[in-house]
């Protein structure tokens, strides 16, 4: 085989052709441990700098190459799959689901199209199709040039939003509220560019999208979707509080009134039939506007910053085995949407930018009743960037309840007892 693609843990024939297979495309190790809990075999597909020892337990086939190269990872796959066939592929990461579809394409595995999740992942698309139906109107536009942007806030007025039309984690996502900014958003949105690196972008910023903003809270609906029927999972209340739209929090069940959560359920249906999702999750990202429901963007993937961990909490379904086993039988397909039995909240970490001096209240969260996970990634001596996007997040606290306004309650005590001591980096 190429120096790309690596075997780990053979099997005989006879062994490996015991139980179905799937290929899994980037992503956590924990989706690997699932996919095995469920009784699968497994084919991996990661760059080859990001698989290491950690995921050998869970693998049985490894193809290391850089999946964004459509045209290299095809002939790849296609000679791996008539070595190990296997009978479904999965992404559950941004930059996974496009070629997680044009294998599906290439090998006739019956997912979702191509072509719905392009739509999904280019926004500009998106929008206009939306548009174009009447679904979620919003006014929305591309540009290339600060006057480009002047003429955007001419037409409509401010404030605007600016962001990247392929992107994720609220990565380059500007509010402008004063026409003092116009000038010198083009150039910021065009630097972030070269700060990140090539492979954890899905597009350039060479071109932006300019939209009307979005009055209201923000709340993300998590769905399943079972040969084109779309079942709610659950409504996800967002705090934003960082620079531009960087969430630091999120609670479940929602907190809104029922009404208005029917009426968000019932776009998000008409929105995912009108994109064509036709399997496996869904995360709908909204503004309760005061013209009523918006739809922000949409991924045919489960949703980040740990949701699926407060869903799972809320209402006990782990949207991460159903996308990994319900299109092999290996789970039933829900009827209905989960009646929720607790309340599940996060609360995200970001202390003054500058270097750790020390870590404190660790131990007395963890033995806290309310607590369920945290997760720090600085220590002394490591530095906290600015908070610019949700990878400068240096941790996170999650506190379950018996309601949702008891597990933010949690949550937030749980939060102020962690402190990040910085100091400024002269």
């Amino acid at each position: 085989m190429s120096r790309d693609a690596t075997r780990a843990e053979p099997r005989t024939e006879g062994q490996a052709t015991a139980r179905p297979r799937i290929a899994v495309i980037g992503g956590k190790v924990k989706y690997l441990r699932k996919a095995r809990e469920l009784g699968l075999d497994v084919v991996y597909i990661q760059h080859p700098d990001e698989y290491d020892s950690t995921h050998w337990p869970y693998v049985d086939q490894a193809l290391l190459v850089d999946y964004a190269d459509i045209a290299r990872l095809l002939p790849l796959v296609r000679s791996l799959h008539e070595a190990y066939p296997f009978h479904s592929v999965v992404s559950l990461y941004e930059l996974g689901l496009l070629p997680a579809a044009e294998i599906d394409h290439l090998l006739g595995l019956g997912g979702n199209s191509v072509a719905t999740v392009e739509l999904l992942l280019d926004k500009w698309r998106m929008r206009q199709h939306l548009n174009a139906l009447g679904i979620s109107p919003v006014a929305a536009a591309v540009g290339e040039t600060g006057e480009d942007l002047r003429e955007f806030v001419r037409a409509h007025g401010l404030p605007v939003v600016v962001k990247p039309i392929c992107e994720a984690g609220s990565i380059g996502v500007f509010a402008i509220r004063d026409e003092a900014e116009l000038e010198s958003v083009t150039a910021r949105f065009r630097s972030l560019g070269g700060q990140f690196a090539k492979k954890d972008l899905a597009g350039d910023f060479e071109r932006f999208l300019m939209e009307e903003y979005l009055d209201g809270p923000e709340i993300s609906v998590e769905t399943l979707s079972f040969d084109g029927r779309h079942v709610l999972i659950g409504v996800t209340d967002k705090v934003c509080g960082g620079p531009g739209f960087v969430e630091i929090g999120h609670s479940t069940p929602s907190r809104h009134p029922a009404p208005l959560v029917r009426e968000v359920e019932e776009l998000v249906t008409v929105f995912l039939d009108a994109v064509g999702l036709k399997h496996g999750p869904g995360h709908t990202e909204l503004k309760l506007t005061a013209r009523g429901p918006r739809i922000i963007e949409s991924h045919n993937r489960i949703g980040g910053d740990r949701i699926n961990e407060l869903t799972e909490i809320a209402c006990g379904v782990d949207m991460d085995r159903y996308a990994l086993g319900s299109r092999l039988g290996l789970l039933e397909p829900l009827t209905r949407s989960p009646e929720a039995v607790a309340g599940a909240a996060i609360r995200f970490l970001t202390p003054p930018p500058g270097r750790v001096l020390e870590v404190t209240g660790v131990e007395t969260v963890r033995a806290d009743p309310a607590f369920v996970d945290l997760e720090i990634s600085v220590g002394p001596g490591d530095e906290v960037p600015p908070l610019t996007w949700s990878e400068d997040r240096v941790g996170h606290v999650i506190a379950r309840g018996e309601t949702a306004d008891e597990a933010i309650a949690h949550g937030e005590r749980l939060a102020a007892l962690l402190n990040i001591r910085t100091e400024p980096v002269k």
